[in-house]
């Protein structure tokens, strides 16, 4: 056989996990399609149980383990999942001696760029490396929000106008390199993400009703789209059971993902728990168009 048409290997992937349940979805839906991934705990992040997968726990800075750690396990795809609460100070970086004269613009970078800068900087040290990164849904695909209902219940008008205010306020948010997720009652915006993430979100959200600072008699959509600059290959927007938890716990009517560049996590539980509690879930495309329900 000439050597053009020997089948080409494929090396192992490798999922460097952050915090929240995210990383080991991927790893555990990863696994069901064949694969055998290695995971890199980001010390100080990671908070899930990897004792069922191999694994090592490395600094959020530590390039060259990290580096080393995908030569050692044969790493030719990488994929970046979870939450980093914290950037890596300095003292924290070890780079590799191809990253070596990066170390200036990595430290900029970590200073004042934002998530998504910060981001393209980490995909961009990693590829040195030789490793190629690339999105969760391109291992499990399955977990992408479709267009359209997911689940029993659909947005009233009165919802689809709270979905129009809070994609034009996610997508502004979003071209800051700040969060993509936005919550509009009444046709009103009343709570952006920041750094405290969505749930921490939601939960301000249902203080603020309890308050009266929020009409309680509305109920109000969550929506969380990518960023419109946003590297789709890392941190894509995701909701999972605890998502639908908050939300009900806010009294919204439902939750808006962007269909294609979202990811539902356990989507049956998301489906049986927005089902029991009301609620509808929607893929929408980012402009507000798709999603008929």
């Amino acid at each position: 056989m000439a050597a053009r048409d020997l089948p080409q290997s494929k090396g192992r992937l490798a999922i460097i996990a952050g915090a929240g349940a995210l990383p080991h979805h991927v790893a555990e839906a990863a696994r069901r399609q064949g694969e055998d991934p290695f995971i890199i705990a980001l010390s100080s992040e990671a908070d899930a149980d990897w004792a069922g997968f191999d694994h090592s726990i490395l600094g959020i800075g530590d390039f060259a383990a990290i580096s080393g750690t995908f030569q050692a396990e044969g790493v030719d795809r990488v994929v970046l999942s979870g939450a980093v609460r914290r950037r890596p100070e300095w003292r924290d970086i070890r780079p590799t001696l191809k990253t070596l004269a990066k170390v200036p613009s990595i430290l900029r970078t970590l200073m004042s760029g934002g998530d998504d800068a910060v981001l393209r900087m980490v995909i961009e040290l990693i590829e040195a490396s030789g490793a190629r990164v690339i999105g969760a849904h391109e291992v499990v695909p399955n977990l992408l929000a479709d267009t359209g209902p997911i689940g029993a219940h659909a947005p009233t008008a009165e919802d689809r106008r709270d979905i129009e205010a809070a994609i034009a306020a996610a997508n502004a948010l979003g071209a800051l390199d700040v969060g993509q997720g936005a919550v509009a009652v009444g046709g009103r915006v009343v709570a952006l993400e920041g750094a405290e993430g969505t749930d921490a979100m939601l939960a301000r959200v249902a203080a603020l009703k309890v308050d009266g600072r929020i009409s309680a008699r509305r109920r109000g959509v969550l929506v969380k789209l990518c960023k419109p600059q946003q590297d789709e290959r890392a941190d894509l927007p995701s909701i999972g059971p605890s998502t639908v938890a908050g939300a009900a716990a806010a009294g919204l009517a439902g939750i808006a993902v962007e269909a294609g560049r979202a990811l539902v996590l356990e989507r049956s539980r998301v489906t049986e728990a927005a089902d029991k509690e009301g609620l509808f879930i929607l893929g929408v495309e980012r402009d507000g168009r798709g999603g008929q329900g």
